[in-house]
């Protein structure tokens, strides 16, 4: 039996817990927070293997220059002097081309319909019980030249093998009879599903403490030791933690603690924001609202507006003028749609690890035998929670794993 302890309890810490578990392992969880909070409980709850153009795409730069400095933008990048985030942007810049972008394609591909098989599997088990909801997903567009933009993205997952319309206004409104959309029309994706994260995380961390996974919160990780190439011992403020194998899923914290293993892995938090509306909204179909970026998810009791990307370090302070802009683009789409003061003034937001070139690091590195980094997977953590942490049980154990893992080599070079 291994000794393995993960440092991180998100959605990737929690589902590695689940599959080493499964196979036998000994699993300890340290988080230095209470577990109750961000990226992982705010997130969209979007299982979409719609998603399989790269974040880091020629498209992306090109819309964001105009974005970059307006703090109400769907991409708002505070300026500042970091060395870090200045290499990131270069990678992410060498990485935002039409070959590599190709290259991806069937990579995220294949990583998040093994996702949502495996959220498929695990609601038919009797382990867990968790809202599910396999309805697809609506690009909703107002303008004829962005619809032509997702058009274009659709056809090409026709050629991937997703079942994708191009749906009139008319035909949305027979989707959602009972709202009022003001748009010109959606690129229908059927093969997404999507899911109520908080009641998901509650289950799950649930489950594995009946299993005997042992749960450590709100304690800090000092520097990793590393010794011929093993770590022996995970050291918090307040305890030691002998470990065969550490499993990193500490997203976007997780560069601070590989650093001190010599291992480099660039990555940027990437800050989301979510509004909860209590009251009935009438809204059935989980939609993103393209011009926008805004997601809309119908959880379970109440709906979920979220969105934007903020690069501007390790922080969760709200920026006002965002959580206005989430809200007023929701009104905007939705007419008739109210979001109220108290909703606006209860906005969380969360921070997704994000890679230059869009892809997770999942695999060990070779300067350190006995650590297995999973993070990095920016506004897909949630669609690929499971898909991780199956793979991190196949790389400890020694497994043949489901995929290919050197597009997520944390070794990679950009």
């Amino acid at each position: 039996m291994k000794n393995c302890v993960i440092i991180g309890g998100g959605i990737i810490g929690l589902c590695s817990a689940y599959y080493l578990l499964n196979e036998g392992c000994h699993v300890t969880i340290v988080d230095q927070g209470n577990m109750d909070a961000g990226a992982s409980h705010v997130n969209a709850g979007y299982i979409s293997p719609s998603h399989f153009i790269s974040l880091a795409s020629p498209g992306v730069i090109s819309k964001s220059m105009k974005w970059l400095l307006n703090s109400s933008s769907p991409l708002y990048v505070k300026p500042r002097l970091d060395l870090d985030f200045f290499k990131w942007s270069l990678a992410f810049k060498r990485s935002a081309i039409p070959s590599k972008v190709e290259a991806s394609i069937p990579v995220l591909k294949h990583i998040s319909l093994l996702g949502r098989d495996l959220y498929e599997d695990l609601k038919q088990s009797e382990d867990l019980k968790f809202h599910y909801e396999r309805k697809g997903l609506l690009m909703c567009y107002k303008t004829e030249q962005v619809g032509e933009e997702e058009w274009e993205v659709g056809k090409r997952g026709i050629q991937e093998g997703f079942e994708v319309k191009h749906l009139s206004k008319k035909e949305v409104d027979v989707l959602e009879p009972h709202v009022n959309l003001d748009i010109k029309g959606a690129v229908y994706y059927s093969c997404d599903a999507h899911m109520t994260p908080h009641d998901f995380m509650k289950e799950m961390i649930s489950y594995l403490k009946t299993k005997g996974v042992m749960f450590y919160k709100n304690e800090t990780v000092k520097p990793l030791e590393v010794s011929n190439g093993v770590i022996q011992r995970v050291i918090t403020d307040k305890q030691t933690l002998i470990a065969d194998e550490v499993i990193l899923a500490a997203g976007s914290w997780s560069p601070g603690i590989t650093k001190k293993l010599g291992i480099n892995i660039p990555l940027q938090a990437g800050k989301g924001y979510r509004i909860d509306v209590q009251k009935k909204t009438g809204i059935s179909y989980p939609a993103i609202l393209c011009e926008a970026r805004v997601a809309v998810t119908p959880m379970d009791g109440f709906t979920r507006f979220a969105g934007t990307m903020e690069l501007s370090g390790i922080n969760h302070d709200i920026i006002p003028k965002r959580v206005e802009a989430i809200a007023n683009a929701a009104q905007n789409y939705y007419k008739g749609l109210e979001i109220n003061k108290e909703a606006k003034n209860a906005a969380q937001c969360g921070l997704r690890p994000c890679t230059p070139d869009g892809l997770p690091y999942i695999g060990k590195s070779s300067k350190c035998k006995n650590t297995t980094i999973a993070t990095g997977h920016a506004m897909m953590g949630w669609s690929l929670g499971p898909a991780t942490g199956k793979l991190v049980a196949e790389i400890i154990l020694n497994k043949k794993t489901s995929l290919d893992l050197r597009p997520f080599s944390p070794d990679r070079r950009f």
